[in-house]
């Protein structure tokens, strides 16, 4: 990553043919659109997408707490490529950041795709990641899911939605966890929520890989 420190632009990437990774770079505002355009290459077969984006005053700190926090799973020392969800990254750089631009960037990166990219890059994940079923992951109606440490909760109301607050009707866990970390865009909740002291990613990843094989 690039280390002089003024006017950078700190990206979170993701790739549905590269599971489990999230790539994170650092840019001058100047070279965004040159930097984002060669990522994808002949050797990528569909494009990154940017989860988040901001700008930040100092990429030296920035870099460093990102070292801190994840450089045990980086990928290659030589790229910038990390073991890990990309909300993992994105809560540290929300503390750090100035302002998030994360529409601009998108808008950057979508410039010169085809309806073709798009399309097989939405496939893609959908073919790797397919959606969560209660019942298929044997969650029952009724079961309770704890955030993190317990700090929420909420109740399986059927296969694929849960009861979130009283009064309210059921919600997928997308939308809850979105409004539990307080972001205006989609993660994926499988980590951050537990099921009988275990992850729902883990419970997610049990039932499907037979699917996978």
């Amino acid at each position: 990553m690039p280390t002089d420190k003024a006017n950078k632009i700190v990206y979170v990437l993701t790739n549905p043919a590269m599971p489990n990774l999230t790539k994170i770079g650092v840019t001058s505002q100047g070279d965004v659109t040159t930097r984002l355009s060669r990522l994808y290459t002949t050797g990528v077969p569909v494009p990154f997408e940017c989860v988040f984006a901001c700008q930040v005053a100092n990429s030296d700190k920035v870099e460093s707490a990102l070292r801190v926090a994840f450089g045990n799973t980086r990928v290659n020392p030589k790229r910038e490529f990390f073991k890990i969800e990309p909300e993992q990254a994105i809560v540290i750089l929300k503390l750090l950041s100035v302002q998030e631009v994360t529409p601009q960037v998108e808008k950057v990166m979508s410039e010169g795709l085809d309806d073709t990219d798009k399309e097989s890059r939405e496939d893609l994940k959908r073919s790797r990641r397919p959606n969560m079923n209660f019942a298929k992951m044997k969650i029952p109606v009724g079961a309770v899911l704890l955030y993190k440490d317990g700090a929420a909760q909420v109740t399986v109301a059927d296969d694929k939605h849960v009861n979130y607050k009283v009064g309210k009707k059921p919600l997928s866990l997308t939308a809850v966890t979105q409004d539990v970390m307080g972001l205006n865009y989609a993660v994926q909740p499988a980590p951050h929520w537990t099921y009988e002291g275990k992850t729902l990613k883990k419970i997610y990843e049990e039932t499907y890989s037979d699917e996978e094989e």
